[in-house]
């Protein structure tokens, strides 16, 4: 009988790993403006949400035609990104027991990365600047220029990581941790493990209510982190 493949854990970053207040909107607000040639008046609500999805219905908002390629939006974002980088690590911290939890499923041999609504070069952006990226692999993952979806982000991110390392990797092996309902949709469509933590703008009731099999209020209890995802493998 074949050996069972390595867990596959898929981060959201946001208020998942790191909180990093107050760059969000002036990024945008300075790629809007660039892109368009207007101000930013109406930005789209961004928490758990991929790139793609936001600079649609901002658009949408702001009453401006979609003629730009989402592409020249991307390469914008990560240009302004780079230039608010050192703000981004001065007004940003990795979140309570994130370091331990990344560093305990490395132990274990578990494949890490992320299903997370930022595009690859902005998560890559945000895990360097706190030094996470080496517990993840950001050649496979789900990213917020892939699709509008979460739910597709997940199943790109599995096929991936089976494309990758050559494991049979399944949807409903793999374990899916973020902070809001997109994130436990985004698993619960796709037959994954969804494992909702409260720190960020969603409670753990709220989080809950939208099917997460496990509400953590952060990751340092990593026992429970642990019980959850093993009990889920049938260990």
């Amino acid at each position: 009988m074949p050996a069972a493949p390595p867990l596959l854990i898929l981060w959201d970053i946001d208020h998942t790993l790191v909180s990093i207040a107050g760059v969000g909107r002036e990024i945008y607000a300075r790629v809007f403006e660039q892109i368009t040639g207007r101000p930013l008046v109406h930005l789209a609500d961004m928490a758990g949400r991929t790139e793609q999805a936001i600079v649609r219905e901002t658009l949408r908002l702001n009453g401006v035609a979609h003629d730009a390629s989402f592409d020249d939006f991307y390469t914008a974002l990560e240009e302004v990104a780079r230039s608010l980088e050192g703000r981004m690590r001065e007004g940003g911290r990795v979140l309570p027991g994130v370091r331990e939890a990344l560093a305990a499923f490395q132990a274990d041999g578990a494949v890490q990365s992320l299903v997370t609504g930022n595009i690859p070069a902005l998560a890559a952006m945000k895990l360097e600047a706190f030094g996470l990226d080496g517990f993840v692999d950001l050649e496979i993952g789900g990213y917020g220029n892939d699709d509008g979806d979460r739910a597709v982000l997940v199943r790109l991110a599995v096929e991936r990581a089976e494309a990758k390392y050559g494991h049979g990797f399944k949807a409903e092996h793999a374990v899916v941790i973020g902070d809001t309902p997109h994130d436990v949709r985004g698993a619960l469509d796709n037959g994954a493990l969804a494992i909702g933590v409260a720190t960020g703008f969603s409670d753990a009731a709220t989080l809950a209510a939208a099917g997460a099999h496990v509400v953590l209020p952060d990751l340092r209890d990593l026992a429970a982190l642990h019980e959850a995802v093993l009990a889920r493998r049938g260990a």
